[in-house]
């Protein structure tokens, strides 16, 4: 870029501090003079980045104490040593658009490496196998792109087969500018190193659809960096079954190989590297144990890109994952603060691999906020909310080790004075031996000169069957699911590594559980294997509970039917007594399993379950709950199970169109609402009547609200309960009926519900440095936020606190009266009236 254009460009903002944390280096090049890049430097420190100046004896970036590196190339010698160290570099146009933007842009976008060919594409899949969808997001990621699981208004490609999909029907319908293509564009990109024209590959008419077999595709030239790779030279590569890739994906992948000096194997003992998505299975099992190099295919698009081999160790998510989280991290909320770039991207991905739930914006409901730097508004919040605030290598050091560190070790609760931990971000490798222990087992590996192992190659291209077009059932089917990683019996894990039975859940065994047709099963000791198994059923929870049941009955235990005599024989019922206490008349079993002959063919004729029922406004419960517990067993023995989960009803019954939450809730489930006079036919005929006989009608409701009730249950199944998705809804503290009536209807609706409170560290959702991610509303006008409010003086004085907050952070405030969402969910439509609103 020439100076004149740098010094047109730059405009100051408006005296906002936009750079505020940044320490930047800008490193002059030829397409970057030197009085450009002056007049860049000055830009940034005026809205109130710091400048790091370069090595003056080697001109080099000082790697430690920068945080952004400005430059239009990527031939400069800290090049690597940035990219290692997850140090965003960007182009000059990255400082130009946050300024036009007023706000900081995502910074892959605006790469200068050539490697990194898909800089500036953001990808959504549409109805893709889901093997090739997590293929073409790691791929598109590793070539310096974004994926995205949602449409946004960011995204520029959609990868689809047909134009059928919702993603594609949405995009048309609201005209965004992005291109639906083929899969074929991806895997041509990826196999020439460059990002080529979409042209040829985009829908409805695909030019490459219409081609003659023997013509080539468009642009068959690799690029000069593909032609030059060397990175697999000498290597035998195995791609294992449970990536789930296409014919024509997996054969690009091998062609990539074979253009890098390697080769592709279907034998685990004749390769050297080993390709895996999970810890899991015989492959990955044998080639741990044999010092093998493991990686992800995150990992191989990695070696691919850079051309440099890297250990699949060295960085977390090179390493294949686990089939389940680790434990105890499912109950994590976890949000970031005070990282960009590849660092962010790396560490948002760290905690979905580690099983716990990433937010992009931070709220009540979080457990841990992750941040390079105790200061910003996140962490405001996170002080006020009582949450766990620690940096990055608490989430880093737990992956690794595969196991939750301690909150309490000072290492993670340390924040760097001068510019965060950002530069340190990704440096912690793969605990591998922790991480064998706990998933390679030690078990002989067969030989290798075996007659079965030295069957035809499972991986070779003539195997796959599944094409990319195939449907998501087929693919199932050639990826048989391996138990989860927590799911496991001691039984196993003792076969395995003889450890005790009480780590079986952190240290699973992984050989022989695929389903591969190679795999030999495994060997596994039978008395120790009984022993643990009688251990286990002396620790169920259920005969516990009922051994404590049986005690407190008149007369105990003993006069109960067991004597203390008989204790040494008590364990031989346990078995028969777990299989029938999961009926819900349990209280009639003895301790030792058996029953009245009366009572049990009783149990043994009970009906399966073919109606699970939700009532609400019944009143024969509320005027007689003596005999509740008994019309409910009466109920069961007709089939009928009473539930009180909306979302696990396949009837509702009540005697009219109500506005309980119950009734609201369940609406959202698209259920058959008949009438409770089904429920008295049932209980009077002591038998099953027919529920159509029963739909609930209610004439003057419908006349009343203006619609009707079986156009209501047509609209809940054409939303897919996704009718408030996207929609943030808040509530008073005090308001009337409860948060917790509130948040059910509209979580069973899809949306968010959270309560206000006037505090100073209150954060929206997508708060404004990271609104690249919202989604727009069907207007395109300002995403909306709502205020479920009573008019007490207690709850007036929230609303300018509201409205204000909303307001600060690019939102629509709406406070509203309850009755805007309880007529939403009895109509099961967005309906607006001026009567809603309380105030703004």
């Amino acid at each position: 870029m020439a100076d004149g254009e740098v010094r047109n460009m730059v405009k100051p903002s408006d005296g906002a501090l936009l750079f505020a944390n940044v320490v930047f280096s800008v490193v002059p090049s030829e397409s970057l003079k030197e009085d450009a890049a002056r007049e860049l430097a000055t830009t940034l420190k005026e809205n109130g980045a710091e400048e790091c100046p370069l090595d003056p004896s080697t001109g080099n970036v000082r790697i430690g104490e920068v945080t952004h590196i400005v430059s239009s190339t990527s031939d400069f010698p800290s090049y690597h040593a940035a990219a290692d160290a997850f140090i965003p570099v960007a182009r000059p146009e990255w400082v130009f658009k946050s300024l036009s933007k007023k706000r900081l842009a995502q910074v892959r976008q605006y790469s200068p490496d050539p490697r990194l060919f898909f800089s500036g594409v953001t990808v959504c899949c549409a109805d893709l196998p889901s093997g090739d969808s997590d293929a073409i997001a790691g791929g598109v990621v590793a070539m310096g792109g974004q994926y995205s699981d949602v449409l946004t208004k960011l995204v520029t490609h959609i990868i689809a087969l047909t134009q059928d999909s919702d993603k594609c029907q949405k995009a048309s319908a609201k005209g965004l500018q992005c291109k639906i293509v083929l899969p074929h564009w991806f895997d041509d990109c990826l196999k020439l190193g460059t990002c080529i024209d979409e042209r040829p590959y985009t829908l409805p008419n695909p030019e490459i659809a219409h081609a003659s077999p023997d013509l080539p595709t468009p642009k068959q030239t690799p690029s000069p960096l593909r032609q030059d790779c060397k990175v697999f030279a000498g290597k035998k590569v195995m791609l294992c079954n449970d990536l789930g890739l296409g014919s024509r994906l997996h054969g690009t992948i091998e062609d990539l190989i074979d253009g890098g000096g390697g080769s592709v194997t279907g034998s685990v003992h004749r390769a050297d590297v080993v390709v895996c998505r999970y810890r899991t299975g015989s492959d990955y099992a044998m080639a741990s144990r044999a010092g093998k190099d493991v990686g992800s295919l995150t990992w191989l698009y990695h070696l691919i890109a850079h051309d440099v081999w890297t250990s699949p160790t060295r960085r977390l998510l090179h390493y294949p994952v686990a089939r389940s989280g680790l434990p105890g991290f499912k109950d994590y909320r976890i949000s970031l603060s005070n990282y960009g770039g590849e660092a962010r991207l790396y560490l948002e991905n760290l905690v979905w691999a580690a099983g716990g739930e990433f937010t992009k914006t931070m709220r009540q409901e979080n457990t841990h906020l992750i941040t390079a730097r105790p200061q910003g508004e996140k962490c405001a919040a996170a002080k006020d909310w009582n949450i766990h605030m620690v940096n990055h290598l608490w989430l880093e050091e737990s992956y690794a080790k595969w196991e939750v560190q301690s909150l309490s070790n000072p290492r993670y609760s340390h924040f760097a004075a001068r510019i965060g931990l950002e530069e340190a971000v990704g440096q912690t490798e793969i605990d591998l031996e922790a991480v064998r222990s706990k998933f390679a087992g030690k078990d002989d590996d067969p030989d290798p000169t075996d007659g079965v192992m030295q069957g035809r190659d499972r991986n070779a291209s003539s195997s796959f069957q599944a094409s990319s077009g195939a449907p998501r059932e087929l693919a199932k089917i050639q990826q048989p699911e391996s138990p989860a990683v927590d799911g496991r019996t001691p039984k196993a894990s003792r076969a395995r590594g003889g450890r005790d039975a009480s780590r079986a859940p952190t240290t699973p065994s992984r050989l022989g559980i695929d389903g591969k047709e190679n795999d030999r099963p495994p060997t596994i000791g039978s008395r120790g294997a009984k022993d643990r198994a009688a251990a286990r059923l002396h620790e169920l929870a259920p005969d516990i509970a009922l051994y404590e049941k049986e005690r407190r009955r008149v007369g105990g235990v003993i006069r109960g039917g067991r004597r203390k005599s008989d204790e040494a024989t008590a364990t031989t019922g346990t078995k028969r007594s777990v299989s029938l206490q999961t009926e819900d008349d349990g209280s009639d079993m003895d301790v030792d399993g058996e029953r009245d002959n009366k009572r049990q063919k009783k149990t043994i004729a009970r009906p399966p379950v073919t109606m699970r029922l939700l009532l609400t406004g019944y009143g024969r419960l509320v005027e007689q709950p003596k005999t509740e517990k008994v019309d409910k067993k009466r109920l069961r023995d007709l089939g009928i199970l009473i539930v009180d989960d909306p979302s696990h009803c396949t009837h509702l019954a009540a005697p009219s169109m109500l506005r309980t939450q119950k009734f609201l809730s369940a609406l959202a489930y698209v259920p058959m609402v008949i009438s409770t006079d089904f429920v008295d036919a049932c209980l009077a005929e002591d038998a099953l009547q027919d529920a159509e006989d029963f739909i609930l009608e209610d004439v003057e409701t419908e006349a009343r609200k203006g619609f009707k009730l079986q156009d209501v249950l047509s609209r809940a199944k054409a939303n897919k309960r996704r009718l408030l998705d996207g929609i943030a809804i808040y509530c008073t503290p005090t308001i009337h009926g409860g948060f917790d009536t509130y948040r059910a209807i509209v979580d069973a609706n899809g949306g968010r519900c959270l309560a206000f409170k006037a505090r100073h560290s209150f954060v929206f959702p997508n708060s404004k440095d990271e609104d690249e991610d919202e989604k727009m509303d069907e207007a395109g006008h300002l995403e909306s936020v709502y205020l479920l409010s009573g008019e007490t003086a207690e709850e007036k004085a929230l609303w300018d606190k509201f409205a204000r907050v909303a307001r600060e952070h690019g939102k629509d405030p709406r406070i509203v009266q309850t009755e805007w969402l309880l007529d939403l969910a009895m109509s099961q439509e967005l309906r607006w009236e001026e009567r809603y609103e309380l105030g703004v």
